[in-house]
């Protein structure tokens, strides 16, 4: 199990990392997270949702993903409440204060999802989740202590060097955390190393003699990690950086956005600048396309989205001629209304849309869940993607529909003049078909860049870097 001194230290990379390069030595390896808390989802091949970084696992593993590798999904709503999804479906939103009650309930789900994942692997990675030593929170803990005590698991702690006192993170681990807890830690890796390795190695020592756990790794940091899908909104910071002579796409940062791994295969154009617009800055006036992204709360987010200012915004963008995409709750938020009769989110409620689109939405308690293939229309372009949504969308723009979908169904809207479209699929731009036609609609053109080799190699890359510089052969060994 790798646990972590902290949120963002990189255990989810190290688990994807790991995974391609026992898999690359001929092993069945499955990766396994007992409590993730994202609104990045991903859907699964056995029709539930899970993590996005337990997806990306998954691929490294070379194997579908599935609901039992992430069995407790926690979605934010709210700074004190989440959903909380139970082998790939919602079961119910609760208040933070309310869920610490409700882990020790989960365990068994959680449990038998592990099991079911170790009967048929030779090995099982295990993600903790946050810190290791959130110790006010060990009571009835499912995600990081509580189930490697419950399942026996050895442990292997991940500090993180980039952001400073990793001595004293691993150390005051061991210092805080129960004895019979730290007893299950077997070693500790430390991540993100920048420099001469050599400058550190006293570092290293110290840290294995105060803890008494054996050092693992040094592990430098890898740059190509930017070309994979990052899971927390965290690894949106710093990713706006405006290219020379290139198109610009804005991007409004709302607060609740999901599945933002949608601007991934964007940002991995050379020709195209996503400039992330945070609250309290203005839709940029040279943007080409405004992209509206997914929210777990589209009605909230709409309105955070008013009070930032970016309904003036967009609709001076759609008058210079700008064009506009909505994807999933931005498509909900394009239209004339949104309503939520059966408090979905929140309070039972109907608010007026942005109305950029002449079609209404009404919040259906149904969930679709379901990977999707179809081709765009008019152009008749093929894409792959993945529907991840509740509502249904319907209205005049919607006779103008933006996909067809394999199974003949339509999706999407596209308004009277073509310049305002929205669309309930996810995963668009990451099929390069349909992202270089979009690049045309926008006066610009694909550098022929290939997003999903591009992420098969960043893992190969990624498996060699941390081979290369983590002991694996005792990883295997320590895992009996």
């Amino acid at each position: 199990m790798i646990q972590g001194t902290g949120s963002d230290v990189g255990k989810s990379l190290l688990v994807a990392g790991l995974a391609r390069a026992f898999t690359d030595r001929g092993l069945a390896v499955r990766p396994f997270k007992p409590q993730n808390m994202s609104n990045n989802a991903a859907v699964t091949a056995d029709g539930g949702e899970i993590g996005r970084a337990q997806a990306l696992q998954a691929r490294a593993a070379r194997v579908a993903p599935s609901i039992h590798m992430n069995p407790v999904l926690l979605k934010p709503q709210s700074e004190i409440g989440s959903q909380v999804v139970v082998q790939g479906r919602m079961v119910a939103t609760v208040k933070a204060r309310d869920y610490q009650a409700w882990k020790p309930r989960l365990m068994s789900a959680v449990l038998e999802s592990f099991t079911r994942l170790s009967e048929e692997a030779d090995l099982v990675l295990v993600e903790g989740a946050g810190s290791a030593s959130e110790v006010n929170l060990r009571a009835g803990d499912i995600a990081n202590m509580g189930f490697a005590r419950a399942t026996n698991t050895p442990v292997v702690l991940v500090g993180d060097i980039d952001r400073g006192g990793v001595i004293a993170s691993l150390v005051g681990t061991k210092a805080v955390i129960d004895p019979d807890d730290a007893a299950l830690i077997a070693g500790f890796i430390v991540n993100r190393f920048r420099g001469d390795p050599s400058l550190f190695a006293d570092g290293m020592r110290l840290i294995a003699e105060r803890t008494g756990w054996a050092a693992l790794g040094l592990v430098p940091h890898f740059p190509d990690a930017a070309r994979l899908p990052a899971e927390d909104v965290l690894g949106l910071a710093g990713s706006d950086a405006r290219k020379s002579g290139a198109v610009t796409v804005a991007v409004p940062v709302l607060p609740r956005i999901a599945n933002f791994d949608d601007l991934d295969p964007l940002r991995a154009e050379p020709g195209v600048s996503v400039v992330l617009v945070r609250p309290g800055t203005p839709i940029p006036a040279e943007a080409a396309l405004v992209l509206l992204p997914g929210s777990k709360t589209t009605i909230d987010d709409l309105e955070a989205f008013r009070d930032a200012g970016w309904d003036v915004d967009l609709r001076a963008h759609v008058r210079r001629g700008g064009r506009v995409l909505g994807l999933c709750g931005g498509y909900q938020m394009l239209g004339k209304s949104l309503a939520d009769p059966h408090g979905i989110e929140g309070a039972p409620r109907t608010v007026p849309g942005l109305g950029l689109l002449d079609v209404d939405t009404v919040m259906t308690p149904e969930k679709r869940l379901a990977a999707v293939t179809g081709t765009s229309l008019p152009d008749g372009v093929p894409f792959a993607g993945y529907e991840m949504h509740i509502g249904a969308t319907e209205g005049p723009d919607a006779a103008r529909p933006l996909l067809r979908l394999a199974d003949g169904r339509l999706d999407g809207a596209v308004s009277a003049d073509g310049r305002v479209a929205g669309t309930y699929v996810h995963g668009l731009f990451a099929d390069d078909a349909q992202r270089a036609a979009w690049l045309v609609r926008l006066g610009t053109a694909s550098e022929g860049a290939a997003y999903e080799a591009g992420v098969e190699a960043a893992l190969d890359g990624l498996a060699r870097h941390i081979a290369a510089h983590v002991d694996c052969d005792r990883l295997l060994a320590l895992a009996r």
